[in-house]
């Protein structure tokens, strides 16, 4: 048999080529292409046991094979993050930023789980087991059952993960894993992806739920190549400003529950705390109604969440005004701006506009540009919105308003929460209003003249 030949990776962006050179062509870095020698496939019976290559039929292995229950924390922000709670066998990839908070979050739920009855392993490789006790003093976590470990060699880490059995181990962070039989540094392209594949493969095979923390780069993205997202079941992002308290657990990816779900935390003296009403929360510190204010009714995941839009506009100085947003796409914002000043005839040349997401959070979905316009609209003509008023809806080209999905959850969400008024696209399935006032337009420049008497 033809012994498979070597690859050459680069270290940066984790491109492949099929020999050196001094220079990536995909990422443009010097030197940081390495060779990467392949794993020998070996005879057939010793690398796939008859267990594990046979084949079974599906039929059968849903009556013989029950899969087991999810494990759940406590937590109820991170189980429902998870889908339910922690499934066993399970591969979960969690990142976010230096210092907001992911090692924190992750000692508490290994406190939890171990409270839970679950045997928890949790291994350091940036810190010494006394300074993880430290922390854990701090948040009042000292007498729980974990067991902590500083080690950062791949192979002591199955040994021991191999001889105790846990049932939830988790890798604090897989950049400083390193793996001996890979001929490069700790936290290189090489390194993490060997690391992952390793501890992935041992949890599918022992059963052991594997929870792995992946620093990240400065463009958002986990550090080390993207197939180690492809390799694991869960990948959740540990988001927030850290001007902030509001920490946001999002999951981007998940094979046993919903993607795109949050669990809100609150970052306090003693550790991350839950907050259970999000809505109420990002509204809290809501001042009175005030020019470019607007409330948006959103759905995170699977729940609603309402949140306040800032806009101001202002003469610019500059040849190219500002555009400044954070929170939100700033594409999109571009886009608004143009169907105002086409269907509505409100240019914004020669005007700053500075957009915000107040308490930190990052709204995506296309249901917010209605209230975007709405308070673009109320900035630019000092005019306040009612203060007991949400907005949403998407907006075409055309200029036209498109119902959103969940617009029920929305209004009840609204409700709950003491607002009086909706102001929606014409054909939204409304249902049952219950003591909603809900007004309806059929286009932008509609809502415009009606609210704000131009367009």
């Amino acid at each position: 048999m033809a012994k498979p030949s070597s690859s050459y990776v680069c270290q940066s962006c984790g491109a492949s080529f099929s020999k050196w050179s001094g220079r990536c062509e995909a990422c443009g870095e010097w030197n940081s292409i390495v060779e990467e020698k392949p794993l020998s496939s070996g005879p057939a019976k010793k690398s796939l046991g008859a267990k594990r290559g046979a084949t079974m039929v599906l039929s059968d292995l849903a009556a013989n094979e029950v899969p087991p229950p999810r494990t759940t924390s406590g937590m109820e922000e991170l189980d429902r993050v998870l889908g339910g709670g922690l499934v066993p066998a399970s591969a979960v990839l969690v990142g976010g930023d230096p210092g907001i908070g992911k090692s924190t979050l992750l000692l508490q739920a290994a406190a939890r789980f171990a409270r839970q009855g679950v045997k928890t392993i949790y291994v350091s490789g940036e810190e010494a087991s006394a300074q993880v006790r430290m922390r854990a003093q701090r948040l009042g976590l000292a007498d729980a059952p974990v067991q902590l470990a500083a080690e950062t060699n791949l192979r002591d880490i199955l040994t021991t993960l191999e001889t105790e059995r846990p049932g939830l181990a988790i890798i604090d962070s897989i950049q400083t894993m390193w793996a001996d039989n890979v001929d490069s540094a700790p936290g290189s392209v090489s390194q993490v992806r060997a690391a992952a594949h390793e501890l992935v493969s041992f949890a599918k095979k022992r059963g052991v739920a594997v929870i792995l923390v992946g620093h990240v780069t400065k463009e958002g993205q986990i550090a080390g190549p993207r197939v180690v997202e492809h390799m694991v079941d869960t990948v959740l992002y540990f988001e927030g400003e850290r001007g902030h308290q509001f920490r946001i657990l999002r999951a981007v990816k998940n094979r046993f529950g919903p993607a795109d779900e949050i669990g809100v935390f609150e970052m306090t003296g003693g550790g991350l705390a839950e907050v259970g009403n999000p809505s109420a929360l990002f509204l809290s510190d809501r001042e009175e109604a005030a020019p470019g204010s607007c409330v948006f009714a959103g759905i995170e995941g699977t729940r609603p969440v309402l949140v306040e839009f800032q806009a101001l506009v202002s003469p610019s100085t500059l040849s190219q005004p500002r555009r400044s947003v954070l929170g939100w796409d700033a594409g999109r914002l571009a886009m608004i701006l143009a169907v105002l000043e086409a269907r509505c005839g409100i240019p914004f040349a020669g005007l700053d506009v500075y957009l915000n997401v107040a308490g930190g959070l990052r709204v995506s979905e296309p249901a917010a540009d209605l209230a975007v316009a709405a308070a673009l609209l109320s900035a630019r003509e000092d005019a306040a919105l009612p203060r007991e008023a949400v907005v949403f809806g998407e907006i075409s080209l055309s200029g036209a308003l498109r119902p959103v999905g969940q617009t029920e959850n929305r209004l009840k969400e609204a409700e709950k929460l003491g607002f009086t008024t909706a102001i929606i696209p014409d054909r939204s399935k409304a249902g049952g209003k219950g003591g909603l006032s809900v007004r309806s337009y059929p286009d932008l420049a509609g809502f415009v003249g009606d609210m704000f008497g131009a367009g």
